[in-house]
């Protein structure tokens, strides 16, 4: 999700400023499709999810916006996840579809297969570990999906999934048709004291860097571009036959060895196309994040797979320098008297295809362009200076990034300042740890890229 693992003030949060300043795309859309009479299927990627599947499949429960099928896709787990499953879909009466696999094959597969083999309108990604809080969730996200033939994805809000959520959702009625009781035995609250701590510091460090990122940051890039770079892929909802295309594409020259992490492939693509990843602010889901010790590992795929779709998409990354030319075709068109005259009406609309890309650019490779600069920019002016023992402009670097930082979040975190405040300054260490992480992750990618060949990137 996140392709940066601190919050700086970089130029791609600039440019987020720059769009919150600017303000959206003024145009009234007139959709020609009505979303009510959407087909969605949900597909439920899992692995060894037990603890979290009736979460799960009880948010799904209480949606306001039906879906028609929920398939579970079980990836070789051999655990409870699935007998889990069907006790809860027979109690709630939700058509559930079960498909078992002998080995794990990965989560690419899972949503490449789905959008070929179902003939649904809308193919709803939700993975085996998070759950909607939002009962309106997947409405909203359809509700928007159809708002322009552009946008072919659409999330809402992620944040860390909290004991105090998995209680709260536990307590309502969907949930407790599956055990009848009016307490859940959470086994989440059975890992002890120690196990509870590593959680508590990584959901604290992921509650501060997801609100940065969604609040200010990719708000910014929504209201400038009409897009983000990637949607949030554990709870996604995706226009199948776009996902479909983009396979059929892709799946000749890649096979499944798409990038680390697929949501981010899938972003960067569906962009390089012309169309449109959007995030809603109004909706939420929770996921569960990794215990401490595992974050720099997860960092690692989100990171490594930004750079290796930046990689991948050279046209997307080109875009800054290829501004000018698209200023000068609008400008031609708008002296030609060029109108647009379409009776179906659709904010940020832009020419669909790669080749557009290619010539001009896409307004959204800045944010792309911007975010390698800084993903690159800030550990590498750490490193030299650690190498050249500058230790007076090191101190000044990180002292000023604590304090812009420690700042944005403090305002942009309404209703709850001074707690985010003193969350932010407890997990500067987390913060920093993780820099160092990434620096590794670059130096792989380059040895990736120059030394050994290896193209053979998969989640």
């Amino acid at each position: 999700m996140a392709t940066a693992p601190w919050f700086v003030l970089s130029p791609n949060a600039l440019l987020s400023a720059v769009g919150l300043l600017r303000g959206p795309d003024k145009t009234v859309p007139t959709p020609a499709l009505d979303w009510r009479a959407a087909i969605v299927d949900v597909v439920i990627p899992a692995f060894k999810e037990e603890d979290n599947i009736i979460h799960c499949l009880a948010s799904i429960a209480r949606q306001s916006f039906a879906p028609r099928n929920i398939i579970l896709v079980d990836d070789g787990g051999k655990d409870r996840t699935v007998p889990r499953a069907r006790e809860f879909a027979a109690a709630a009466g939700l058509n559930l579809t079960v498909i078992e696999r002998a080995s794990s094959i990965g989560k690419t597969p899972t949503i490449k297969r789905q959008a070929r083999e179902f003939d649904c309108d809308v193919e709803f990604i939700l993975d085996g570990d998070t759950f909607l809080e939002s009962p309106n969730y997947i409405e909203r996200c359809v509700q928007e999906l159809y708002q322009g033939v552009g946008i072919a994805s659409a999330c809402g809000n992620i944040l860390p999934m909290r004991p105090a959520d998995r209680h709260a959702l536990a307590q309502t009625r969907d949930f407790q048709q599956w055990h009848g009781a009016q307490q859940y035995d959470d086994p989440h609250a059975k890992r002890g004291p120690l196990h509870g701590l590593w959680w508590w510091i990584t959901n604290t460090y992921r509650e501060c860097l997801y609100s940065f990122l969604q609040r200010f940051v990719y708000k910014g890039q929504m209201v400038f571009f009409g897009s983000i770079t990637n949607p949030v892929g554990c709870a996604v909802a995706y226009r199948r036959k776009y996902i479909k295309d983009l396979f059929d594409h892709y799946e000749p020259i890649f096979g499944d060895d798409l990038t680390n992490s697929e949501d981010i492939f899938i972003g960067f693509a569906l962009n390089n196309e012309g169309y449109r990843n959007i995030q809603l602010q109004d909706v939420l889901a929770r996921s569960e994040e990794p215990e401490v010790q595992r974050l720099p590992r997860q960092v690692y795929l989100w990171s490594s797979s930004f750079l290796q779709s930046c990689y991948y998409f050279d046209a997307l990354m080109r875009s800054p320098f290829k501004s000018f030319k698209r200023s000068r075709r609008n400008a031609r068109d708008k002296e030609a008297g060029v109108q647009d005259l379409r009776l179906i009406k659709e904010q940020y609309r832009q020419t669909f295809g790669e080749k557009e890309t290619k010539v001009y650019g896409r307004p959204i490779g800045w944010a792309m362009f911007l975010g390698a600069l800084e993903k690159v920019g800030f550990p590498t002016a750490l490193v030299i200076m650690l190498i050249l023992r500058m230790w007076e402009p090191l101190a000044v670097t990180v002292l000023a990034e604590m304090i812009v930082s420690l700042t944005v979040l403090f305002v942009g975190s309404k209703g709850q300042r001074f707690s985010m405040l003193l969350k932010g300054i407890a997990v500067t260490p987390v913060r920093y740890v993780l820099i160092v992480a990434d620096t590794f992750t670059m130096a792989r990618f380059a040895i990736d890229l120059w030394i050994t060949g290896n193209r053979k990137w998969r989640k």
